[in-house]
């Protein structure tokens, strides 16, 4: 009996080596799965912070291309804008014709305040020649230094991004 129970501990001490073998190579899988899945994370993270930056930039891109659009369409009504405004000036025998090319003007006037375009101020304030465009200067005492005395043309913004320079005259 002894015999047996000296081969059963042989062999129960034959097979602890071998359970760790297997228990061993477990564990290295396991730590070969946990790091491929750690891989596999930071590429999922990556790839979806660059998603997100790639949506906000198209996003931005989107938002530039109807500002400039917008800005171009306006760009090109604006001198229609100003053939009402110097219609108006004109002396009329019709008080009815003069209130339609009003009322018209009015209309347009009313399209443009509902995009965001707003006149430039001019006359009488200081020149600014991110603003302005002056296209002569005179030397007048009655105006202080680079103060707009007339509005050859007026100009425009739209959303506060200068869409035409206002042309003017400045003093001294």
């Amino acid at each position: 009996m002894d015999k047996e129970k000296m081969n059963q501990t042989e062999e129960q001490q034959n097979e602890v080596p071998a359970e760790k073998t297997e228990l061993e190579t477990l564990r290295e899988e396991l730590e070969t799965l946990q790091k491929a899945k750690d891989e596999l994370y930071d590429k999922y993270l990556r790839t979806l912070a660059e998603y997100d930056n790639y949506r906000k930039r198209s996003q931005r891109e989107k938002d530039a291309i109807y500002g400039d659009a917008t800005g171009e369409a306006v760009k090109k009504l604006l001198p229609v804008l100003d053939s009402f405004e110097r219609a108006l000036n004109y002396e009329c025998k019709d008080e009815e014709f003069k209130k339609g090319i009003a009322l018209i003007q009015n209309s347009l006037v009313e399209v443009f305040d509902n995009l965001g375009v707003k006149e430039i101020p001019a006359m009488d304030a200081q020149f600014d020649p991110n603003l302005h465009e002056a296209v002569m200067h005179i030397d007048n005492p009655a105006y202080g230094e680079n103060i707009v005395t007339d509005v050859y043309r007026k100009g425009y913004t739209l959303n506060d991004k200068v869409i035409r320079h206002s042309m003017v005259i400045v003093a001294n």
